[in-house]
């Protein structure tokens, strides 16, 4: 194997550094004593941990965002993996265009997206409330769950199929038991890229949120606008903190490289 010159490992090493300096400058500020924003030269403190309990709207947003989350990644996935099941198996008039109609909202910005969404739900009555946050969301994290599935499903050795259906397998059963667990990787990989994009959204949410549906990043987006302490940069630390930890407990359980790469097969470990 061709080992990379000390050139690209330098690269490299800078690339690392650039990518996790500003999560470890969150987590560094999120421990300082201060009531400024400011690096811990004074010693650490929980202050700012301890002070999450006062603000239960962080709390509030949190599980508003995961359950939001959650759940449009998880209807998204119920289009996405027929979607990408007749786009990987089918040629079609207009499948092309019916693929690039599917990934469209990708090309268009959020903040248009969030101006339409908002005056479209306003005139539906849907102003403000979950049901609306739920479809916008499933819509432009819909691409993101196509594309991964869409990717498995193109790579699926369609005999082991042809020889369930010798085997005498109907529909419903050659879906559960052969046609699922072969494009898995590729689900379990677009609900995770959904549902990180639906978490994270903020450009798009922020014009459809209301009180008692606001999630994460619109609450601190909301709270930074009148403070500047670091309060902020604990929860961030927090949300950093349950991400890592439910990376390493998909790592431990099923393996990253599985869902990141799509591989199917045994991970070798």
């Amino acid at each position: 194997m061709r080992r990379n010159g000390p050139l690209a490992l330098v690269f490299h090493a800078f690339f690392v550094i650039v990518m996790v300096a500003p999560i470890l400058v969150v987590c560094l500020v999120a421990f300082t004593p201060e009531g400024f924003l400011s690096l811990p030269t004074n010693g650490f403190s929980l202050r700012w941990f301890r002070a999450i309990a006062n603000y239960p709207e962080f709390i509030q947003a949190f599980w508003v965002s995961l359950g939001l989350g959650a759940l449009s990644s998880f209807v998204a996935l119920l289009f996405a993996v027929p979607a990408a099941l007749a786009i990987a198996r089918y040629r079609f008039r207009g499948r092309d265009a019916l693929a690039a109609l599917f990934l469209s909202p990708l090309m268009i910005p959020h903040v248009v997206l969030g101006i339409a969404f908002l005056r479209f739900f306003t005139s539906a009555g849907l102003g403000g409330s979950f049901a609306a946050l739920i479809i916008a969301h499933v819509i432009i994290v819909f691409p993101f769950a196509l594309r991964l599935t869409l990717a498995a499903a193109t790579g699926m050795d369609r005999t082991v199929e042809i020889a369930a259906v010798s085997l005498g397998a109907g529909g419903w059963t050659l879906f559960r038991r052969v046609t699922l667990p072969l494009i898995l990787p590729g689900v379990i990989s677009g609900w995770a890229l959904a549902f990180i994009q639906s978490f994270d959204d903020l450009t798009m949410t922020v014009f459809l949120a209301a009180p008692g549906t606001e999630t994460l990043p619109v609450r601190m987006f909301l709270y930074i606008q009148d403070n500047i302490d670091p309060l902020v940069t604990s929860v961030s630390a927090c949300v950093i903190a349950v991400t890592m930890t439910a990376l390493i407990l998909l790592d431990r359980f099923y393996g990253l490289d599985r869902v990141l790469a799509g591989k199917s097969g045994d991970t070798g470990r």
